[in-house]
């Protein structure tokens, strides 16, 4: 099974971590982007280097071991703040927001800045595969089908120009423990690169399910 911990908080305890550890995550993203485009001189950027040195040993007085994983509640639902997509404590992530549908959609509008950037200008190829995969997976999930990424293929129309975009998603069929979704990101003019992706319910959340059908019945 995959690294999921229970943790049961709040609703409040929730949203202040999203709004404390989520406000850190943005301020770094903007980091990020400064350092990109900075121009200032070398002997500022070592003064900056220094200080950012300092808080990063602030943050590591305590922390978990590892991957940040998924979190689960006693009510089963999941909170994944560290996802290279969608998490809020992920500063490499844009995050999107995803919206989902019961009828297996799912979309969102997000902003991709200099830190995304493959040719000049336009969006890099592996990150639009990045979220072309979460925004299958979660229209996925949304249709009540999920699983882990079996196969995904992109085709690129054109550039994806970096600033504000959109992606959406839909399943297309389920086949047993195979769900078959189609995906796209889209700028103004329309889609840019398309996904066509397999997703397959993972062996241990199949024998997962089977003992909840089977403890349900005795």
């Amino acid at each position: 099974m995959l690294n999921y911990r229970t943790e049961d908080l709040s609703p409040e305890e929730i949203a202040r971590e999203v709004e404390v550890a989520g406000a850190l995550a943005q301020s770094t993203r903007e980091l990020v982007d400064a350092v990109i485009r900075s121009t200032v001189p070398h002997e500022e950027m070592e003064d900056v280097r220094s200080q950012v040195e300092a808080l990063t040993a602030r943050l590591r007085a305590s922390q978990i071991e590892g991957a940040y994983g998924a979190v689960i509640s006693s009510e089963g639902k999941v909170r994944n703040m560290g996802n290279t997509v969608v998490g809020q404590r992920n500063a490499i992530a844009p995050p999107l927001e995803t919206h989902w549908s019961e009828d297996g959609t799912a979309s969102a509008d997000f902003h991709l800045g200099a830190a995304y950037e493959g040719p000049p200008g336009l969006v890099h190829g592996g990150v639009s595969a990045l979220i072309l995969d979460q925004v299958c997976g979660e229209a996925a999930a949304a249709g009540g089908s999920p699983g882990m990424t079996g196969r995904l293929t992109l085709t690129y129309r054109r550039g994806t120009p970096l600033g504000d975009l959109h992606a959406e998603g839909a399943i297309v069929k389920v086949d047993g423990v195979k769900t078959y979704v189609e995906a796209h990101i889209a700028d103004a003019e329309g889609p840019t690169v398309l996904a066509e992706g397999i997703f397959i319910l993972p062996r241990w959340a199949r024998e997962q399910l089977a003992q909840q059908k089977q403890e349900t019945f005795e």
